[in-house]
């Protein structure tokens, strides 16, 4: 098998077996069939990235269909979300199509399938009809209405069309099977009568076709080569094909082609519900602030929270295209994001949680404009003025009066850099009557050339513009909200998932627009909201510069090896333990790859620059271990630990590294 072969998907080789076997490649086409009764979310994402993913690779056309059959839950404000979110992913669709284009096609084709004997009106209730269908291990029975003359059949199904009938009186079934073992062949419901206003064809119809007799069709109208759909509707691949072989026989010279149903594993995500009522009910009862609020796994939410199209398609290509069905861990998505907006966003310093230091031998009445680079990833970014003066702001948890050695950020006595401008070093602390720090005395230093291990960012008081951020955590706090069936979703909704705090930012960011993404240096990746005016600028935080997550998550209880000494083991160090994980990383596959970096970075909270200096000199064919080695000193030096010549030539020396892992991971912030 060629290495060509070896890289494509199943669906992929599906389709090429289909050209060798003779379907010409202008022959190839397919669609992209969303229903519009809601937003598009990120599961839609995988099925948007196959079909016009498989448009792009072989030059073929897409459609973009709208299964717009049921009025009641369909508004043409989802249609026009739905097309704002597949244009701003970056794809297009060649026709603009409409199930609801092909009422009259479809409403002839069952005239023919009455006149054949191949459909009838049966006019039980809906009850009567589930309990005649039958179980998965017990056949159903015949109605009483299956035997109905065509004659009658024609003029109760013009009667229903006609708007003669009340909803729920009569139903159009295709006679089928009812012994058959798949249910869904047994006799299923073709059209239903329902008196609802259509965003499309207002009042012209009473009665609605159902998706199994509508989906398979309109892919045949269309001549869709392969309908792709999620591995719910395998089921249905038998009733597609038997209704495309009803239709087929009617129009045969006019439409050749006939449609190829296969399904693929649909997107699962962690921490997520994807059920649209479910989203909705979410909107409805005010839980979130709408379809795009920031927690919602919409692509409209996504967009808002600062989510690129380029992270979700990086996303996506990760995910793959499967045959079975699994969770993904969100924690995928925010490596994506995290990744992406590294080397776009620029950088820039902003204090939410505020505490004052005052510079005692820094003059009153001095302020200088100091030079810093806006993202050393992107040479084009350039470099920015900031202000400096005596009094700045630092973040309340980057100072302690007693600290270890593994604190390596400001301390009473301690001296620490601060980004971009001078070392200061804490003299004393004011407090207030509840014994709270009030203030932080420090001096300062000009030579900025010494070693410190710390680096802070800070604001210039006098100079900072406020600024609203909104930070947003996971929406439910249980790993799979829908799985358990005895709760309800809503039980496991986080009630910290949105929390609002006053920042203080760079006076450079007063003109920031709508829709600019911005890494808060050392806090995480912000993105400027729609409710942002001039002079009130509202920031959401779409993602931190680690998985803070993983740290909320409970453990599964230790169960005691009885084969096991019962005297106390002694424990393992954090660095032995990220030095063995990072011997089999560079054999992982991505997923587990991504997992496994999340281990190392929780443990490096464990360990010392002296723990894990020793490494910077390991083989370079080591790679694994090289890999680990620099993932923990990444988290060191987001923890405030000073850059020196050390750290900066094994840096250097991973982002020329032949293995691209390890390159790519030396040009991650």
């Amino acid at each position: 098998m060629s290495e060509e072969s070896k890289s494509l998907n199943f669906i992929e080789h599906i389709i090429e077996v289909d050209l060798k076997n003779g379907l010409p490649k202008d022959d190839l086409r397919f669609r992209f069939p969303p229903e519009p009764n809601g937003y598009l979310h990120i599961g839609h994402t995988k099925a948007i990235g196959i079909s016009f993913g498989l448009g792009e690779k072989y030059n073929a056309p897409v459609n973009l269909r709208f299964d717009d059959t049921n009025p009641s839950k369909e508004e043409q404000e989802y249609v026009d979300a739905i097309k704002r979110d597949i244009s701003w992913l970056g794809y297009t669709w060649v026709n603009e199509c409409y199930s609801s284009d092909y009422f009259q096609k479809l409403y002839d084709w069952a005239i023919l399938m009455i006149k054949d004997g191949k459909a009838y009106v049966d006019s039980q209730s809906s009850e009567a009809m589930a309990e005649q269908k039958g179980t998965p291990t017990q056949e159903g029975v015949n109605g009483p209405y299956r035997e109905r003359s065509i004659e009658e059949n024609l003029s109760l199904f013009k009667g229903m069309k006609e708007g003669k009938y009340e909803a729920g009186t009569h139903v159009l079934r295709a006679k089928i099977d009812m012994t058959h073992p798949n249910m869904l062949m047994r006799d299923p419901i073709m059209y239903r009568i329902m008196f609802a206003h259509h965003h499309r064809t207002g009042n012209d119809w009473c009665i609605y076709p159902m998706y199994d007799w509508t989906h398979g069709e309109s892919d045949y109208i269309e001549q869709i080569s392969h309908s792709l759909c999620s591995l719910e509707f395998k089921p249905h691949r038998e009733l597609y094909d038997w209704f495309k072989g009803q239709v087929y026989e009617y129009s045969k010279e006019e439409l050749p082609l006939q449609p190829k149903q296969r399904e693929f594993a649909r997107l699962n995500l962690s921490y997520t519900i994807m059920s649209k009522r479910k989203l909705l009910k979410l909107v409805n009862d005010g839980i979130v602030a709408g379809w795009d609020d920031p927690r919602m796994p919409t692509i409209s939410g996504l967009r808002r929270r600062g989510y690129t199209p380029e992270s979700i398609k990086q996303f996506i290509d990760k995910v793959g295209v499967a045959k079975r069905e699994n969770v993904i861990d969100v924690s995928l998505l925010e490596f994506c994001i995290r990744e992406d907006l590294n080397k776009s966003a620029n950088r820039v310093m902003a204090v939410l949680d505020p505490v004052k230091v005052v510079i005692t031998n820094y003059p009153e009445d001095k302020e200088e404009w100091l030079e810093a680079e806006n993202n050393q990833e992107d040479e084009s970014a350039g470099y920015r003025k900031i202000p400096f003066s005596r009094e700045i702001f630092i973040e309340k948890e980057d100072f302690k009066e007693e600290a270890g050695k593994k604190f390596f950020r400001l301390k009473l006595g301690g001296e620490v850099r601060l980004k971009n401008a001078y070392i200061i070093k804490a003299e004393e602390v004011i407090k207030d009557d509840t014994n709270e720090i009030k203030e932080i005395h420090c001096t300062y230093s000009e030579d900025t050339d010494r070693r410190v291990k710390g680096t802070l960012h800070w604001v210039s008081i006098k100079h900072a513009i406020t600024a609203e951020v909104r930070e947003y955590d996971r929406l439910f706090r249980h790993e799979e909200p829908d799985s358990d069936k005895e709760k309800d979703f809503m039980e496991f909704l986080n009630p910290n998932s949105l929390v609002v705090k006053k920042a203080f930012i760079e006076p450079g960011l007063a003109s920031a627009t709508t829709g600019e993404r911005y890494q808060f240096q050392r806090i995480g990746y912000f993105c400027v909201d729609e409710d942002s005016k001039p002079g009130n600028l509202v920031f959401n935080k779409t993602v931190g510069l680690r998985d803070s997550w993983a740290k909320q998550k409970p453990k599964a209880p230790h169960k005691p090896n009885p084969n096991q000494a019962k005297h106390n083991q002694p424990k393992r160090s954090a660095i032995s333990i990220i030095q063995q994980l990072g011997k089999k990383y560079t054999n992982l596959p991505e997923e587990k790859q991504i997992k496994t970096k999340q281990e190392i970075i929780m443990l490096s909270k464990d360990v010392t620059y002296e723990d894990l200096q020793p490494y910077f000199n390991t083989a370079a064919k080591k790679k694994g271990t090289r890999i680990a080695t620099l993932i923990t000193l990444k988290e060191l030096l987001k923890s405030g630990l000073d850059h020196n010549e050390d750290i900066d030539a094994f840096i250097a020396k991973a982002k020329e590294d032949e293995n691209p892992i390890l390159a790519n991971e030396a040009l991650l912030d």
